[in-house]
């Protein structure tokens, strides 16, 4: 069977580092002694599908701030083949017209999916959360860049990404996502929630939003809120936390502002009695697009044996 990987495109995501994060998991988790993973910034779910297919993991509990994605994945694993009616619905009508009318079935769809937001109970599945999540994944797949961005009323105002194709049905990937999350709990939730979660044989990791490391990096708010210094330095808190009261193995991603500035010892004082790696992205640093290169990212963790 193929492999399980993120059903969206989404900023910051891991696919690219999977290989370098590699060397950094748990000697625990390897051996197979750790069997429960939580990871309560979901995102695009790319190191959890990934650790799914290697390892043996018994239970995983994931959780995100973002309504709409957490109901994507639940549809997902819960009615996948309903989601993928809609989905080809849409990528035939998509492939069907010319790049103008793309941008008004773009717009459409849009409008519908932020008019509709207040009439979804995000509490209880209901037939309903069907074509609200082919219609995140269509936003999701047809978006400039794949960004989510919410704007200070709540909408989804990302502007159409004129695509000349675009793949909005991915059947395969539904197919082995939903298997992949078969031992899944989902939620919409923060991340301190998870706390009652973790014990001694669990492996914990954090991808928050990135700490933006200059003016224009900042892509922060997909839930309607920002996720600033003083909510990074809680996040430190709850780190130690875990690590002092579950005993729980921890992994957590952040940005390297010495890319920089080297003198912004940020995360060093923050996380200052654990354990801090450098991995290399391709990402851009600036608005400019083109001025991409590898720049380093921080990966902490509260233990040494890999």
């Amino acid at each position: 069977m193929k492999q399980a990987k993120p059903f969206v495109k989404w900023v910051g995501g891991k696919k690219q580092l999977l290989e370098q994060f590699e060397q950094y998991y748990p000697q625990e988790l390897k051996n197979g002694c750790i069997k429960n993973y939580v990871e309560p910034f979901l995102g695009g779910g790319a190191l959890y599908f990934s650790l799914s297919e290697k390892y043996t993991i018994k239970n995983a509990y994931l959780s995100d701030l973002n309504n709409d994605l957490v109901l994507t994945y639940l549809v997902i694993q819960q009615k996948p083949e309903y989601l993928l009616d809609f989905l080809k619905q849409y990528q035939d009508e998509y492939d069907a017209i010319s790049q103008e009318k793309r941008n008004d079935l773009f717009l459409s769809v849009r409008t519908h999916f932020n008019s509709q937001r207040f009439e979804i109970n995000y509490n209880k599945l209901s037939d309903n959360w069907i074509p609200r999540a082919a219609q995140f994944v269509f936003l999701n797949k047809t978006c400039f860049n794949g960004l989510f961005r919410l704007n200070s009323k709540g909408e989804f105002n990302v502007p159409y990404g004129k695509y000349k194709t675009a793949t909005i049905l991915d059947e395969e990937n539904i197919v082995v996502v939903s298997e992949a999350l078969k031992n899944a709990t989902i939620t919409q939730s923060e991340y301190t929630h998870c706390f009652q979660k973790v014990n001694n044989d669990t492996f914990v990791y954090f991808d928050p939003p990135y700490r933006p490391i200059t003016q224009t990096s900042s892509f922060t708010i997909y839930t309607g809120s920002q996720f600033g210094d003083a909510q990074q330095l809680e996040l430190a808190k709850f780190f130690q936390k875990l690590d002092k009261e579950t005993g729980a193995k921890l992994m957590l991603s952040n940005s390297d502002p010495t890319n920089i500035n080297p003198a912004d010892d940020f995360f060093e004082k923050a996380y200052q009695s654990y354990n801090i790696f450098k991995v290399f992205a391709g990402r851009a640093v600036n608005c400019n697009g083109t001025k991409r290169g590898k720049i380093s990212e921080l990966l902490i963790t509260n233990y040494k044996d890999f």
